[in-house]
């Protein structure tokens, strides 16, 4: 017991690091993806003078603290976001690969799982900067989604995995149709995304707790008088944050409804 604990807690670290270091990766994602440019292409770089970043400028986290949020060259200041995302993404993983080894899945969909969590925090802060989904990253999470359903062994199916996108996806089409200014096709392609990895039932946990937490958000943000109303919010962090919690904690809340009910 000691020994399978003991890799339990060992795996989660080697995932959490990893995530730090895709965390950064991600940064590059964020802010290039809406402008159109290469993500590859140039190399990490300042964006106020365009220092190029050395390797011990990009190590995760800790090139913020060393730098003391400015950039060497410049002495521009560095968004905190940038080691916050790292830390997210790091946290995430953590508990991602933690709750999912600690549940026995298949090793490619451990995998599988960590690729959503980074898709869905690349996705949550470029529709908190743009308002925009873009297709490049939500078809294909769609299209990982169900194939890896078809592919790999665990829930969701292959077929449950594309019942739940159409299902899901096309009820928020209709939404979208009936009321364009609420919700755009961004919303709808990622809630269709949702659908294919989460399946059914936890679909509808996903979008029930996302739009919770999304409207508790949106009264916050009268209240305190940072949005009016009928203002554009984004609905895709919130759907993202719902279905992070989902694939982590989703089963022991189906495990605890259920025998609650009986």
């Amino acid at each position: 017991m000691m020994s399978m604990t003991t890799g339990l807690a060992e795996l989660s670290i080697l995932s959490m690091l990893l995530g730090l270091i895709i965390g950064s990766f991600l940064n590059v994602v964020i802010y290039r993806v809406p402008r159109g440019e290469s993500i590859v292409s140039p190399g990490s770089h300042c964006p106020a003078c365009g220092h190029a970043l050395r390797a011990w400028e990009l190590i995760p986290v800790l090139s913020f603290l060393i730098q003391k949020g400015q950039c060497r060259e410049c002495q521009a200041r560095i968004s905190w976001r940038y080691p916050a995302i790292e830390l997210l993404t790091g946290i995430l993983f953590f508990l991602t690969a933690y709750i999912s080894i600690d549940s026995g899945v298949h090793p490619a969909r451990l995998v599988l799982n960590l690729a959503f969590v980074a898709v869905l925090i690349t996705l949550s802060f470029i529709d908190l900067d743009t308002f925009r989904l873009p297709d490049v990253l939500t078809l294909p999470l769609l299209g990982f989604g169900v194939l890896g359903a078809f592919l790999i062994p665990g829930s969701p199916g292959g077929w449950e995995s594309v019942l739940s996108a159409l299902g899901a996806g096309g009820l928020f089409l209709l939404i979208a149709l009936a009321y364009p200014q609420g919700m755009g096709l961004g919303d709808v392609k990622l809630v269709a995304a949702l659908g294919a990895f989460l399946g059914f039932p936890s679909i509808f946990l996903s979008v029930f707790s996302g739009s919770f937490i999304g409207a508790l958000a949106g009264i916050f943000l009268l209240i305190t008088g940072q949005k009016r109303f009928r203002q554009q919010i984004p609905f895709g962090p919130y759907l993202a944050i719902g279905a992070i919690f989902t694939l982590l904690w989703g089963t022991q809340i189906f495990d605890w409804y259920w025998s609650w009910i009986r």
